[in-house]
């Protein structure tokens, strides 16, 4: 993990408190954790299952950390695995056994993840009540696993993808929608299939509800056509989406399409939906560590959602607060936060909800002395960039300034990717092999520490 443009005590602080974070998420250890095997007997939470029951057991899956569970789940099924199947995004792939990898568009769906889904709807039709079918899930697998609604093409669920991701919708609103344009989600791949299920999900939705992570393949969806019809309306997106998207969402209205498996549905029975790691891990692992280092950790929130530029003027006027009256909290302290912020894009720049947060930050607490903002991705990717995220300090603005940078005007234009590649903060992790959405940190360090002074360049 790199830092930049910060001093270096700053900087080994943020790394360290980060890779913590990473790695109580790290999606190999947390499966194994999860998952038991006793010769033949797997035990997944409190349920057992004796693998010589099975003809067949497959693998199938899709998330950014679906490769790194595949590799644990080869390792514990070892030679009952028959074969194997996971999506991930582009760059993310690692080498596996039985399990093969192939790569995808995130987040808006391409025609490798449409294949991709056809062949893993074609293998798990296959399957009967005599095989084990293990699923695994984790952030990006609604993107990665487009499988379009009879009507509607690769091309319609792309526009409306991108149209949705613009306009400020929260993550379930967006899998909502998407849900009722798939045949795979909100339960649907469950449904396909006479297997047992077992699927085990590492959670990038707040409150691991099943039924949004990955649009919830496997999850019985409380949803219906007409909201995912209202979202789009109470977005003023209804007129813009392809006419075939609004077609097959009418004729759901209408009863004349089914809709997804609801609660209560018989088939749910054979499925085992198991969470094995979330933001809540991550948070409480950055606590951790922080209280290692002497600073005095809070957990504000694993719940943490909205515009990101309103979320960083919370965090201002805790700043603010924390150095004028030494309430609610004295520093040193640092203030976590863990969750998933929107961002409404109203430009033709590049970023994402972790940059953004952290670009309205800087200008929050522009001129304070020993405050610290960071904002990262724990996929390694916050939105269409190559950075996890940024981190920004009182004098952040100033120094964009001297360059001749606008913050505000680069905020309005959503051009937060292209700021801190001037100004210099990014955070770059690489692909992190995990997803459990997003770290938020509000670093407040003693004025009177020379070696914790905010750098003038």
């Amino acid at each position: 993990m790199r830092i930049l443009a910060q001093p270096p005590r700053v900087r080994t602080l943020f790394v360290e408190w980060l890779t913590a974070g990473l790695r109580a998420v790290d999606p190999i250890p947390a499966l194994c954790r999860a998952v038991k095997r006793i010769g033949p007997i797997l035990r997944v939470g409190r349920i057992r299952y004796d693998l010589r029951a099975y003809k067949r057991i497959v693998v199938v899956g899709g998330g950014k950390a679906s490769a790194h569970m595949a590799l644990a789940i080869e390792r514990l099924l070892a030679d009952r695995l028959t074969r194997g199947l996971v999506v991930v995004k582009y760059g993310h792939a690692i080498r596996t056994g039985k399990v093969h990898v192939l790569e995808a568009g995130h987040p808006v769906p391409d025609r490798a993840g449409w294949a991709a889904a056809k062949h893993i709807a074609t293998l798990v039709a296959t399957l009967t009540k005599n095989d084990l079918l293990v699923v695994l899930l984790s952030g990006g697998a609604s993107s990665l696993l487009p499988s379009p609604s009879h009507g509607v093409t690769l091309a319609d669920k792309q526009q409306t993808t991108k149209l949705l991701l613009g306009s400020g919708a929260t993550i379930q609103e967006v899998n909502t929608v998407r849900k009722h344009l798939s045949a795979m989600k909100g339960g649907r791949l469950a449904e396909a299939t006479q297997a047992q299920v077992i699927s085990l999900i590492l959670s990038d939705v707040i409150g691991d509800n099943l039924e949004a992570i990955g649009s919830g393949p496997t999850a019985p969806d409380p949803t219906s056509y007409r909201d995912a019809k209202q979202i789009l309306q109470e977005y003023g997106l209804w007129s813009k989406v392809p006419p075939p998207v609004r077609s097959h969402l009418q004729q759901g209205v209408r009863g004349r399409v089914p809709d997804t498996p609801k609660p209560g549905s018989t088939l749910f029975r054979r499925v085992q939906n198991h969470i094995i790691g979330n933001n809540c891990a991550a948070v409480e692992a950055v606590a951790r560590a922080a209280r290692q280092s002497g600073v005095s950790p809070v957990i504000l929130s694993t719940s943490l959602i909205g515009e990101a530029r309103e979320a960083a003027k919370w965090f201002g006027a805790l700043a603010r607060e924390i150095l004028a009256y030494h309430r609610p909290y004295r520093p040193p302290v640092c203030l976590i936060a863990g969750g998933e912020l929107t961002v409404t894009v109203r430009g033709r720049g590049r970023g994402g909800r972790a940059q953004e947060f952290a670009l309205a930050a800087a200008l929050e607490i522009s001129g304070l002395p020993n405050v610290w903002v960071a904002a990262c991705g724990t996929d390694g990717n916050d939105g269409p960039t190559d950075v996890a995220g940024a981190v920004v300090d009182g004098a952040t603005v100033r120094r964009a300034r001297e360059m001749g940078l606008d913050p505000n005007a680069v905020l309005r234009r959503s051009d937060s990717y292209s700021f801190f590649r001037r100004v210099g903060g990014h955070i770059a992790t690489g692909p992190t092999g995990t997803n459990v959405n997003d770290i938020y940190l509000l670093l407040i360090l003693q004025p009177d520490d020379p070696s914790h002074e905010v750098p003038t360049r």
